[in-house]
């Protein structure tokens, strides 16, 4: 009996030891989740590639603020789960599953975004003296098909802290990139808005209704913009009366602020100002282009929101040049002024 009842027993116990080995691992697993598991769940919030840290001014919130701030939300069961014979239908979705693809990146209600510091350069660099930009701290761009495609993430790291977008010309143009444009920048988090270059040879009507056509009304969007100069290179090179001017300025703005609920904005060049603008329409913004002295020398007398200093600025994130602006007040007046877009 002794010789059969040996091996018996070794054989349970290698059975035995067996089942202890492969459960062993199993729990190791479900207690300790693998750093590779982890790290392929994509956040709905992207964690930027830059140094958020770099450059970041007074006002702006401590790097860690930008990172993931909440639990993944808890699995949901597939709402149209199909069975596949001889597999098994899993009763959750995985949390990777139902992340949000591209989110934008906003700042919680009550929270104020980080401003941006000014990293752009400029191909051709203008001494302003005691009037520089730079001593101003909210900058941003504007940008148009010439940009091509464009790297938001990027462009925002180097103080773009917001964009007017090219949206539509006369009655019947749409900028090939604005819709793409208009996504991508929000997606970035950056503020934006769209503007409008007006032709003398078409109604106000026309072109307003072209634009509210175009443009979504959106929540936190900056006002309208409207583009107002002399331009021979366009096929409308005509130069009307000062009082025609105006008076087809005020039907284009009328019917945008009357859409949009926001008074528009004035853009536009010195030389359109010294014939049509000197004295007329003060009770709307201004955004004013001058590249080689400050607004206060250019237009004088003239209260401005946005100051076009450079159409030469280069940035990591767009090919070429791009026009470069600065925002007329503090952090705080931007955060104040940005929260009065809200709704």
């Amino acid at each position: 009996m002794r010789p059969i009842i040996l091996p018996a027993m070794l054989l349970v116990s290698l059975v035995m030891a067996g089942c202890t080995a492969k459960s062993g691992p199993e729990v190791a697993v479900s207690e300790h989740p693998s750093p590779e598991t982890t790290g392929s769940v994509r956040l709905p919030v992207p964690v930027p590639t830059v140094d958020v840290g770099k450059g970041a001014s007074t006002a702006a919130r401590p790097p860690k603020e930008l990172a993931w701030t909440g639990p993944a939300p808890e699995a949901q069961p597939f709402p149209d789960a199909i069975e596949t014979p001889g597999l098994p239908v899993p009763s959750e979705r995985p949390v990777a599953l139902i992340m949000q693809t591209s989110p934008a990146i906003e700042a919680p209600p009550g929270i104020r975004a980080r401003i941006y510091s000014r990293q752009f350069r400029d191909a051709k660099p203008i001494n302003f003296g005691s009037y520089s930009p730079k001593k101003l701290a909210v900058h941003g761009v504007d940008v148009s098909r010439w940009q091509g495609d464009i790297d938001w993430a990027k462009l925002q790291s180097q103080g773009a802290n917001f964009v007017y977008i090219k949206a539509t010309d006369g009655g019947d143009h749409l900028d090939p990139m604005f819709k793409e444009n208009w996504r991508k920048a929000k997606e970035a988090g950056l503020k934006r808005g769209a503007y409008h270059f007006f032709y003398w040879c078409r109604t106000a009507g026309e072109q307003a209704d072209w634009f509210i056509r175009n443009v979504p009304k959106e929540a936190g969007a900056l006002p309208p913009v409207i583009d107002v100069e002399w331009n021979s290179e366009s096929s409308c090179s005509q130069r009307i009366s000062r009082a025609r001017v105006l008076e087809k300025m005020q039907v284009f703005l009328d019917k945008l602020e009357k859409h949009y609920g926001q008074r528009p904005i004035v853009y536009t060049a010195p030389d359109f100002y010294r014939d049509n603008l000197r004295g007329e329409l003060l009770n709307y913004p201004f955004w004013l282009r001058s590249v080689a002295a400050h607004p206060s020398k250019v237009y004088p007398g003239r209260k401005w929101l946005f100051w076009q200093y450079s159409g030469s600025g280069v940035s990591h994130g767009v090919d070429g040049h791009i026009d470069l602006n600065v925002f007329n007040g503090s952090p705080g007046d931007w955060h104040n002024w940005v929260a009065s877009r809200a709704n």
